[in-house]
């Protein structure tokens, strides 16, 4: 746990103000700042933020906090994120809860690996972008689901080669666990890798921050199956509580003040190509309560 102390230091150090324009633009309105709210749509600016308060208030839905809460509710991100957000910023080191050495190097080994899962599944996405645009049969099969090549790249939709190791050509350890727990390879029972993702387009999955934590493969063959193909779960990815296309949607979502839940991420991309820019989609699962919150 943080202590409050703390948090009420880094309250003291950091300016509202500059928090929020980095992100809405402000005008200086009187003794405070205003602008149009970015939590909801409206024409007239009705949201302003106190530089002597340190708090930014909406007349218009009623959204008020703090620089913590800003971020929070701005970029999606956790309280504790925040924090280390808004910290880093000031040049303030967030004070770590004592934990015995064992439990030290738990930690740091766990930070480790998600790092390399991170950075694993970050290439793998380079590489699918890079081989739809060698593929014309992947291109035609998108462009006949009615999809041009600018919501393609909005949406970093990529493909995977039917080759059976064709990630093998980025990563040359093939034999590194960090792949199969990243979900890019699968193990048979004689302990054979291949690819997980074989001749389907990619859906990257991002996280709140934007980050690549896990892929949905759909099937160009309508002979071959399941249809749709996710990640498993790993460290970094947990389908029940992901919503895929939410970051993209995030602005859309603010400024429709709803949001559409579809089947698939088909459903998403195809949308959006007519404007439909606040759905998102269930990622093979059914509603859960991670989803709503």
């Amino acid at each position: 746990m943080i202590p409050e102390q703390f948090i009420q230091e880094l309250l003291n150090r950091v300016d509202v103000v500059n928090v929020v324009d980095k992100s809405v633009p402000l005008k200086k309105a009187g003794a405070n700042f205003s602008a149009c709210c970015p939590f909801h749509n409206e024409k007239s600016p009705s949201f302003t933020v106190s530089p002597t308060k340190q708090f930014y208030h909406c007349f218009g839905c009623g959204a008020h906090g703090t620089a913590i809460s800003f971020l929070m509710e701005y970029n999606g991100l956790s309280f504790v994120e925040s924090i280390h957000d808004l910290a880093s910023q000031v040049g303030l080191t967030v004070p770590q809860e004592e934990l015995t050495p064992a439990a030290r190097e738990t930690e740091k080994k766990n930070k480790t690996i998600k790092v390399c899962l991170q950075e694993a599944l970050q290439q793998a996405a380079q590489y699918y972008k890079a081989e739809l645009r060698k593929s014309p049969r992947a291109i035609e099969y998108l462009k006949a689901r009615g999809l041009s090549g600018v919501i393609a790249a909005k949406f970093q939709v990529g493909y995977a080669p039917a080759g059976w190791r064709s990630l093998q050509a980025i990563f040359p350890d093939y034999d590194n666990e960090v792949l199969n727990t990243a979900g890019l390879v699968v193990e048979n029972e004689q302990g054979k890798r291949y690819d997980r993702f074989r001749d389907r387009i990619m859906f990257p999955i991002h996280n709140q921050k934007g980050e690549v934590i896990g892929f949905g493969g759909r099937v160009i063959n309508p002979e071959d199956t399941p249809k749709y193909y996710n990640s498993p779960e790993t460290p970094l990815f947990q389908k029940g509580h992901e919503l895929y296309g939410l970051f993209i949607a995030r602005r859309a979502i603010r400024d429709a003040g709803r949001v559409l839940v579809v089947e698939g991420y088909m459903d998403v991309v195809a949308l959006a190509q007519y404007g439909i820019d606040y759905a998102v989609a269930a990622l093979g699962t059914a509603t859960t309560p991670f989803h709503i919150a």
